[in-house]
């Protein structure tokens, strides 16, 4: 206890240093998520994944990466999705992109990983939309499917229930005149501020942890935990860690990629880290939440086929990129040892900053407040008063909101 307490201010240090690493990527990533939001009507995604095949399974994978959003909020999209018409792999395919295969994921991935983590992810990511869709075909019966959409129609609530229902989408008019118009300004930052929100406990507890294992525990219990050196055994152990060790940290999303920067720094393999970042969608809280939504049954039989398709994606990306020689030889990581200084990452942060502070007024001048106590809400429930409208409203269109 005395180590942990005496190395508490190098915990600290450390999460903020990796916080300070990737605020600028976070924050570009999060705007550029809050634009194609904005122009990208969910109403439109649900009408075309009514079908199972590989078309809609592409699209599901699309329009999910398009939609950024935290775990909770992708798995209470994906539930709205199911119950307007989506069958229920295209659901499940859209929350894993909405998740994994985002922008603020890679630039995270990239400033702290390298490019090579980038790749892999978004490879991996693919590789498993692939797997989900032949094993959602080969073993989801009728039974499971009838069960699951009996219990997703009693509407339970499980968490972000508000955030799955809300579309501020602009889509009324020409491409350009969209884009230059005040609604879209206000769609943008409700979307950028909604989607951090969702996702600051995430960070904040990504950071924490991830700075009090990289500074608190010894190299030792990673050389037993993970097997080192090269081949399938010690490649096949990561995988099947990674995926639990995400299970058990309660951490999401993008509040994955510190601990994977600190799992890689201390020795799990290549394709291990990845399936630790597909890990989002089986933390427990997640799991409960798929029970509430489509019964026990559906939801261990979720749970099973995630997990072994993060298992087969971290292995055939930690193959493909060992055969292609494209495995980082180094454990660096930019945040170790890097202290806060006048370079072109301050800069960059303090620009964003400025950004993130426009946005700031735009957002708490058009309602934004009262937008965010949505977000936990019942859909059945919400009621919004924007401007030219009147209560009750499903959920705030961007074109209505003030300007």
């Amino acid at each position: 206890m005395s180590f942990v307490v005496t190395h508490a201010g190098d915990a600290l240090r450390l999460a903020f240093e990796m916080f300070w690493e990737v605020l600028w990527p976070l924050a570009l990533g999060f705007l550029l998520s809050a634009c194609v939001e904005t122009f990208v009507s969910r109403q439109a995604i649900s009408r075309v994944l009514g079908r199972d095949g590989a078309r809609s399974a592409g699209l599901a994978t699309l329009f999910g990466a398009a939609s950024s959003s935290c775990s909770y909020a992708a798995v209470a999209i994906g539930r709205a999705l199911f119950r307007k018409g989506s069958t229920l792999p295209n659901a499940i395919i859209f929350e894993f992109a909405s998740t994994n295969l985002v922008f603020e994921l890679g630039l995270a991935l990239l400033i702290l990983l390298g490019w090579q983590f980038v790749a892999a992810e978004f490879a991996g990511g693919l590789i498993m939309v692939v797997l989900l869709a032949l094993l959602f075909r080969v073993t989801l019966t009728r039974g499971l499917v009838d069960s699951a959409r009996l219990q997703a129609d009693r509407g339970i609530p499980g968490k972000m229930e508000g955030h799955g229902a809300m579309d501020m989408s602009v889509t009324d008019g020409p491409l350009l005149r969209r884009i230059v118009s005040p609604q879209a300004m206000t769609s943008v930052s409700h979307y950028f501020f909604m989607n951090v929100y969702g996702l600051w406990w995430d960070l904040l507890l990504g950071f924490l942890i991830a700075g009090a294992i990289g500074a608190w525990v010894p190299a030792t219990v990673w050389s037993h935990l993970f097997a080192g050196g090269d081949g399938f055994l010690p490649a096949l152990s990561s995988a099947l860690i990674g995926p639990v060790v995400a299970l058990l940290s309660y951490v999401c999303s993008v509040g994955n990629v510190p601990l994977a920067a600190v799992l890689w720094r201390n020795g799990i393999g290549f394709g291990g880290a990845i399936a630790f970042i597909f890990g989002d969608l089986i933390i427990l809280p997640i799991l409960n939440i798929y029970r509430k939504y489509y019964g026990g049954r559906v939801a261990i039989y979720l749970f099973a086929v995630s997990y072994v398709t993060m298992v087969a994606a971290g292995l055939l990306v930690g193959w493909l990129f060992s055969v292609l020689g494209l495995v980082p030889g180094s454990r660096s990581v930019a945040a170790f040892g890097t202290a806060v200084s006048w370079d072109a990452t301050t800069f960059l942060n303090i620009a964003m900053l400025a950004v993130i502070a426009i946005l700031l007024v735009r957002f708490l001048r058009t309602g934004g407040i009262g937008m965010l106590r949505m977000m936990d809400m019942p859909s059945e429930q919400m009621v919004v008063r924007p401007e030219g409208l009147e209560p009750p409203h499903p959920a705030p269109e961007a074109g209505a909101l003030s300007n």
